[in-house]
């Protein structure tokens, strides 16, 4: 293929049906995308965030179309999306999403899913099985950051109850995380129709104005809510030595009393990328449905408009399907 059909960055957000596919390196593997998911770390890049410039999306599941190990030929995958270094102390000790120089699908000096084609170390590959259908599978990337909210937990204990503040997709998809693995979860929002959504799969929702009393001071709060205010609330209802999670980045710079903190012992964490593997059983076992969360999808020649329509006040997760090649 000379020439691919992809949603470029720049100086305007536009689909070009001319941009370069990426280039194979050794110990890489060129995936054809199926489906994408744009999430809100795109909708930041589109309006600038860390300059970026290219090629955007991490959310996918495609084919692997080349290859060196040729057992990943022709494998339906998805991919952890940071591909770092691999010879560094934290890759070689298993923290590779904190390589120094890792490179990030769509994110980070590597060109993302939005598009027919693109390029990963075949070491990040996660293969995805048969039984799991694309819609269901392109979610394996945000739950496993919804999981890893359980592995910043002081000696991976897992808490009793957990608030979950933002009742938009990342929340949405966090609470059904939590409560898959037994944890008691409470989703906080401002939305009455998002928390019926939760409701529907089981569980326990309050508008944020008619959280009672009864319902703070849980051991985990993950802040989820992307807002300017999200922080101070969640430190505000956070038990004496619970821990707070962030899930989320604000472009903002924020102005916030840390003396509870300091006063109540309270752990705050923050937390990305997580386990590609455990999302990717997860959704084959069935413990997780997120197809609810699906609001709209687009071809890719309209992924401009999926990004208009995802950067919607209180849209949920909207999906862009690449174009079907048949016969190969």
């Amino acid at each position: 293929m000379a020439r691919m059909l992809a949603l470029v960055l720049g100086e305007s957000t536009h689909v070009s049906t001319d941009h370069p596919p990426p280039t194979r390196l050794p110990g890489e593997a060129l995936v054809r995308v199926r489906v994408s998911g744009v999430c809100d770390t795109d909708l930041q890049l589109a309006r600038g965030y860390m300059g970026f410039s290219g090629v955007p999306g991490h959310e996918f599941v495609g084919d692997v179309v080349a290859c060196d190990d040729a057992a990943w030929l022709g494998k339906r995958v998805v991919a952890d999306i940071n591909a770092g270094c691999g010879a560094c102390i934290e890759c070689t000790t298993g923290r590779g999403h904190h390589c120094a120089t890792r490179t990030v699908l769509g994110i980070v000096r590597r060109s993302g899913a939005f598009a027919e084609l693109l390029a990963v170390p075949e070491r990040c590959l996660v293969a995805v099985p048969d039984g799991l259908e694309d819609d269901r599978a392109v979610f394996a990337e945000p739950l496993a950051a919804a999981l890893h909210v359980l592995d910043e937990l002081p000696g991976g204990a897992k808490p009793k109850r957990a608030l979950v503040l933002g009742d938009g997709k990342l929340g949405q998809l966090i609470v059904r995380a939590l409560a898959s693995q037994g944890v008691e979860t409470t989703l906080v929002g401002r939305h009455a129709h998002k928390l019926a959504l939760a409701a529907s799969a089981g569980v326990e929702t309050f508008l944020e104005a008619e959280l009672p009393a009864s319902r703070r001071g849980a051991e985990l709060v993950v802040e989820a809510t992307g807002s300017e205010g999200g922080l101070a609330h969640a430190l505000a209802i956070v038990a004496p030595r619970g821990t707070v999670v962030l899930k989320t980045t604000v472009a903002a710079k924020l102005t916030i009393d840390l003396a509870p903190l300091v006063i109540h012992e309270v752990r705050l964490v923050g937390s990305r990328c997580g386990d590609m593997d455990r999302a990717v059983d997860i959704l084959a076992r069935g413990a997780v449905n997120p197809l609810p969360l699906v609001e709209a999808r687009y071809p890719l020649e309209r992924a401009n408009e999926a990004l208009a329509h995802a950067g919607r006040r209180g849209a949920l997760k909207v999906l862009i399907d690449a174009p079907v090649v048949r016969g190969g």
